[in-house]
């Protein structure tokens, strides 16, 4: 499990607790201001300024932040990265640190954007697009509604998505619960994964362009530059030209925006499958409603039948095991 620590203002952790109330847990932690729970990481601040990430994602949850703060001296993210890239730090500016250092003016710039969705829900695959959007395209996306996917619903996805899936074009991968499950056991990092799905589908959109290259591509970052191409080390081929990476991609190019709506609409469907080969509708997310449903996925299909529904490392299968034990008495 990853980690991240950044040192914050008491009127940033006052905004942190806003913006988190409504994933607040009850009982908070001696010394702290406020604990809450996404999805995929756990955010603890205390009283001394320090906000503790943890969990999968917790490298995106922090970078919501990154200009709140900055890295804690000696604490580590993933893989023994001292914080994220594109904190605040001697020598750089805030803005050019919200952006990652990507190119000036590359909001209008015919890019490839790459986002993923699923990283940290209990239920379904990792879902990762890459899409081209040349930049006499951008206004017509707008018209379109493409903006960040977290601040729509399914409906609004499934609508925007249909609308764009041939204006843009785009690749999609997609890792499977049984595969997920079987390189995870093997000892391989959903960063890995991450990286390794991101490069396979950049490389196909640039297949599909080509001779046409793109001015930039965005990635929306999960992890620092270094170690995701530290990831990919040894892969046949790798993008590395004009590879740009930053948090809240989708705010800077609407590539990433459009490959994120199109990553959602991908894992929306295929939950949509999940639902109907198990007989009842499964939910999104890590909390306890999947708990509920993992549980009465056991009861009805048995334990063997988790490894192509879930992830199976998550604390989750655990807690469903226990539910079913409950259950059974």
């Amino acid at each position: 499990m990853g980690q991240i620590v950044l040192i914050c203002s008491k009127e940033s952790i006052n905004a942190m607790n806003k913006f988190y109330e409504k994933q607040l847990l009850g009982k908070n932690p001696p010394g702290s201001v406020f604990a809450a729970k996404t999805s995929g990481c756990t955010i603890t601040a205390y009283q001394s300024g320090k906000v503790l990430f943890q969990g999968n994602d917790c490298d995106r949850e922090a970078g919501r932040w990154q200009d709140a703060g900055v890295p804690a001296a000696g604490k580590l993210g993933n893989a023994g990265k001292p914080g994220i890239s594109g904190h605040t730090a001697a020598g750089k500016s805030k803005s050019a640190a919200a952006k990652g250092n990507v190119p000036t003016g590359i909001g209008q710039m015919s890019v490839i954007g790459s986002d993923e969705v699923g990283t940290g829900d209990f239920f379904g695959p990792i879902t990762v697009v890459a899409a081209y959007v040349k930049k006499e395209h951008i206004p017509i996306l707008k018209e379109l509604g493409v903006r960040d996917s977290k601040d729509l619903n399914d409906e609004k996805i499934i609508e925007i998505a249909k609308s764009i899936k041939d204006v843009v074009p785009f690749s999609l991968m997609t890792l499977k619960n049984d595969k997920y499950n079987q390189v995870q056991q093997a000892g391989m990092s959903q960063g890995k994964m991450k990286a390794l799905l991101h490069n396979q589908a950049i490389l196909k959109v640039l297949e599909k362009i080509a001779p046409e290259k793109p001015e930039a591509i965005l990635i929306d970052q999960f992890v620092q530059q270094s170690t995701y191409f530290l990831h990919l080390k040894g892969q046949k081929a790798i993008a590395r030209e004009n590879v740009y990476f930053s948090t809240k991609a989708e705010g800077i190019h609407l590539a990433v925006a459009a490959a994120s709506i199109l990553a959602r609409y991908a894992f929306i469907q295929y939950i949509d499958k999940l639902s109907d080969a198990a007989g009842f509708r499964i939910p999104k997310g890590a909390g306890s409603l999947v708990d509920e449903a993992a549980a009465k996925l056991i009861l009805k299909k048995g334990p063997d039948s988790l490894s192509s529904f879930v992830k199976l490392h998550f604390a989750n299968t655990d807690k469903a095991m226990a539910l079913v034990r409950k259950k059974r008495g």
